[in-house]
């Protein structure tokens, strides 16, 4: 008796209610517009920092969803420093922490590339770059060998077998037959529909010792970017598994059950997608934030060092403006003159930018006036 679905022939090829599928489908596609629509208008330096802040996301949660926990301020940091932004976080940043936010934005960055197994290689290496998987070494940047691939949970003894990969053998075979797919799919299928194949196919043929997983939430992200033409994400679709994680396993076993008809896959993929997509507006609000900020001040006269104190400012969790902004803080931030930084502070009140917080005389400070 067949158990898995990948025990059946042309268990890839699959089935879904039409129906039901494209009812969600154009859902999904209106709120993906909407936001695309509204990200369109951002300037370079701001759809640089809404990136970053989706991309910090994406690899904070990716790997929480395996019960890894990454020091956040170690990610925002690798991911200022590969996209050219300002950081400073006094955290080290780990091996691990920079392979997964490398191979994110290569994924991203490259989407039009050929997938090959090569780079899929390259990333698996990148993600155990001291090869081992906690503290069991692994095979890394190679197939899993011929011993049995299981995904298991409980105590010794007493384990729970909730799926079962295919042989070596045919996972050989499998993961060719998906490169050949991915990279002969594109344009032919809905993207969205594509990115949700390529996430169930992928984990079902498991082809690595560890980090399937999350290697299979990056191809989502590709699939994405290739249905978008886009080499930025402007939504974290592992945001929005991660809260839904345990429903997340559980309809991935469900549709393992020997089920060629995946429509429930389908269903809770594109909701999940819908979801994050909606959610979005909340990871890079500050972004959407300025945009506005600067919009309304677009004819506003101010000179290089008022605009530079801006910005820090816009910065919703800069360290260094708890309190506010300060004469001192000014002077620092500009090297100018205590004089000119009172002068130009008075300026930016009067223009209606910032607004008075609290103290007296030195203490006086100001926060962004909103």
């Amino acid at each position: 008796m067949k158990k898995y679905i990948w025990e059946s022939k042309n268990w890839h090829k699959f089935e879904f209610d039409y129906k039901t599928i494209m009812e969600l489908l154009s859902k999904a596609r209106l709120i993906q517009g909407n936001l695309l629509g509204k990200v369109s208008a951002l300037d370079i330096h701001l759809e640089t920092e809404a990136q970053a802040a989706v991309l910090v996301e994406e690899a904070v949660r990716t790997a929480e969803i395996e019960g890894m926990k990454l020091n956040r301020n170690a990610v925002r940091s690798s991911v200022a420093i590969k996209l050219g932004l300002p950081h400073g976080f006094g955290v080290k940043i780990e091996r691990n922490v920079d392979g997964l936010v490398d191979v994110l934005l290569d994924a991203i960055r490259s989407h039009n590339k050929p997938l090959t197994l090569k780079r899929l290689n390259g990333w698996h290496a990148a993600l155990f770059q001291t090869g081992y998987s906690g503290l069991h070494k692994i095979h890394v940047a190679e197939l899993r060998d011929n011993s049995p691939m299981r995904v298991v949970s409980g105590p010794i003894g007493k384990e729970k077998i909730h799926f079962e990969a295919p042989s070596h053998t045919q996972m050989k075979n499998e993961i060719k037959l998906f490169l050949d797919w991915w990279n002969c799919s594109l344009g032919k299928t809905d993207g969205i529909l594509r990115a949700a194949s390529a996430h169930l196919r992928f984990l079902t043929i498991h082809p690595y010792e560890d980090g399937n997983g999350r290697i299979a939430r990056v191809l989502t992200d590709m699939a994405l970017a290739q249905d978008e033409k886009s080499n930025i994400r402007f939504y974290s679709i592992s945001s929005q598994i991660m809260k839904k994680r345990n429903e997340y396993y559980s309809i991935l076993e469900k549709v393992q059950n020997c089920r060629i008809d995946v429509t429930n896959w389908f269903v809770w993929f594109l909701e999940t997608f819908t979801k994050a997509v909606d959610d979005s507006q909340n990871i890079i609000a500050n972004v959407f934030r300025k945009a506005e900020f600067w919009k309304e001040h677009q004819h506003t006269t101010l000179n290089e060092r008022q605009r530079k104190v801006i910005e820090k400012l816009l910065e919703s969790d800069s360290e260094g403006f708890k309190g506010g902004l300060t004469t001192r803080k000014y002077v620092g931030i500009t090297k100018t003159s205590r004089a000119t930084a009172f002068r130009e502070i008075d300026d930016l009140k009067e223009k209606g930018i910032i607004r008075y917080v609290g103290g007296k005389g030195r203490s006086v400070s100001y926060e962004i006036n909103w």
